[in-house]
C-alpha cells in the first residue's frame, strides 16, 4: 500500500469477493429459504477451490510488493538486519494478506479431511482471526484522524469492524441469512472504499482545495495549508462516505430483488415440473454439496 496501486487493486479484490459472496448467499436463499446455510467460502462446478486460489494469489503478489517489489533495495531489512522503520507499515500491510493467505490455505485443508460442520466452523473461526488482525493493524495505524488520510483511514476501520462483527455470530447462526448478507456487503464496501481512498489521495488532481501532497519517508502523504482547508477536506471524505454507502446499499438491495426474483422462478418452475409428473433428471444449480436442495417429490406416480 502507500500508493495508489497499493489501494485500487486490494480495492478491487475485496469487492470481487464481497460481489461473489452476495451472489451466492442470495442464490441459496433464493432457491432454499427454509434450509439455507451460510458458508464461508463458495466452490465451482469447475474447479472447487477458485475463490480460495484467488484469495491465496492476491495476497501472495501483495506481500511480494510490500516486501520485495516495493522497497528500493528489493527487500525490507536494513543493512544490520533490523526493520527500518519507513518499512514498519510494509509489515503490517503484509501480515494481513499472510494471514488471508494462511484463511485459504486451511479453509483448503479443512475441507479435505474435516467433516461437514466441523470444517464450516473452523474456516469460519479463522476468517475472524483474518478481520481481527486486519481492524487492529489499521486501528495501530491511525490511533486518530487528525490528518486528511487519517480520516479516510477512521472510515475503513468502521467497515472492518462491521465484517468482524457479523463474521462472529456466523460462527452459531449460520441459518442467518441477513448476517450473512451485511457481511458480504461490508467486504463489497471495503474494496469500494480501499478503490476511493486510493484514487483521492494519490491523484493530484483529486486533492481538496487548499491541500497538497508531499514525502515523508519514502511515503506520499496530503496536508492542508490552513486548519479551515483541513476541516473542509475531512467533512468532503464524510460526504464522499455517505454517498458511496447510499449507493452500494441501492446497488446491493437491486441486486438482492433480481436475483431472488430469477431463482424463486426458477424454483417455482422446477416444482411444477416434478409435480406434473415430467421425467428427467435437472442439472444440479448449485455444487455447495454442504446443502443440497430437497426436491419435491413427484405426484400423481402409480
Amino acid at each position: 500500500m502507500g500508493t495508489m496501486v497499493g489501494h485500487v487493486a486490494p480495492g478491487l479484490g475485496f469487492f470481487l469477493l464481497g460481489l461473489w459472496h452476495l451472489f451466492n448467499h442470495i442464490k441459496l436463499h433464493s432457491l432454499r429459504p427454509k434450509t439455507y446455510t451460510s458458508s464461508p467460502w463458495f466452490p465451482t462446478s469447475k474447479l472447487r477451490y477458485i475463490e480460495l486460489y484467488f484469495i491465496m494469489t492476491g495476497s501472495s503478489i501483495s506481500v511480494a510488493m510490500e516486501l520485495f517489489i516495493g522497497p528500493t533495495k528489493h527487500q525490507p531489512l536494513d543493512t544490520d538486519g533490523t526493520i527500518p522503520s519507513n518499512h514498519l507499515r510494509n509489515f503490517e500491510h503484509s501480515l494481513i494478506s499472510m494471514t488471508l493467505i494462511v484463511y485459504a490455505t486451511f479453509a483448503i485443508i479443512l475441507d479435505k479431511i474435516c467433516p461437514k460442520t466441523t470444517k464450516r466452523g473452523l474456516t469460519q473461526l479463522i476468517g475472524v482471526i483474518v478481520f481481527a488482525q486486519q481492524f487492529l493493524l489499521f486501528h495501530l495505524h491511525y490511533t486518530d484522524h487528525a490528518s486528511l488520510e487519517g480520516q479516510y483511514h477512521w472510515f475503513l476501520q468502521l467497515v472492518v469492524f462491521v465484517s468482524l462483527a457479523t463474521t462472529i455470530p456466523g460462527l452459531g447462526l449460520e441459518k442467518s441469512f441477513l448476517v450473512s448478507f451485511v457481511r458480504s456487503f461490508s467486504i463489497m464496501f471495503q474494496g469500494v472504499w480501499f478503490i476511493v481512498l486510493g484514487f483521492m489521495l494519490y491523484t493530484p488532481a483529486f486533492i481538496p482545495k487548499d491541500c497538497y501532497q508531499y514525502y515523508e519517508d519514502g511515503r506520499l502523504l496530503v496536508a492542508c495549508h490552513t486548519e479551515e482547508a483541513l476541516h473542509r477536506a475531512k467533512s468532503l471524505v464524510n460526504i464522499q462516505f455517505s454517498s458511496y454507502l447510499i449507493l452500494i446499499t441501492i446497488l446491493c438491495t437491486l441486486f438482492y430483488l433480481i436475483l431472488t426474483r430469477i431463482y424463486r422462478n426458477k424454483r417455482v418452475a422446477k416444482y411444477l415440473l416434478l409435480t406434473k409428473g415430467e421425467e428427467g433428471k435437472e442439472e444440479e444449480e448449485d455444487s455447495d454439496e454442504d446443502v443440497e436442495f430437497q426436491k419435491p417429490s413427484k405426484l400423481g406416480e402409480s
